[in-house]
């Protein structure tokens, strides 16, 4: 496995810092529309660490992927739905989890989840931000 420092490394943190930009954007616009913050903030966190912990699982089966089976295609692929398939029963039981006890809101932990998909598409501008001053 490429465990050295390179261009994905840089990309899983530029995405892990989207995510977080994504919470703290959703938590200060969300704490006008809750009736309890405690729910609203467990919630949106819980959702936000999901999606922290959803990227690097990406990362870390891809890269894995990718350097153990670059030869045959139909392990790359089992490998592939396998690791998916982990990740969103993951997904599926935390959620499960929130929604049945009522703990926090299970709107805000979805919005949290939805993190990953706002990190995405955040990663150009934070990797503007990040590089500027070394272009």
């Amino acid at each position: 496995m490429n465990t050295r420092p390179g261009k994905t490394d840089d990309t899983l943190k530029q995405l892990l810092i989207g995510i977080l930009i994504f919470g703290a954007v959703s938590q200060l616009g969300g704490m006008f529309f809750v009736n309890s913050m405690s729910a609203y903030t467990i919630g949106l966190w819980t959702g936000i660490a999901l999606a922290c912990g959803c990227a690097y699982h990406m990362w870390w089966s891809l890269n894995r992927n990718l350097t153990i089976n670059a030869d045959n295609d139909g392990a790359a692929r089992a490998f592939a739905i396998k690791h998916n398939l982990i990740r969103y029963f993951f997904i599926l039981i935390v959620f499960a989890g929130v929604c049945v006890t009522d703990f926090a809101y299970p709107l805000a932990a979805f919005l949290g989840i939805m993190g990953l998909k706002a990190g995405a598409y955040m990663q150009p501008l934070v990797k503007r931000l990040i590089y500027k001053d070394r272009s």
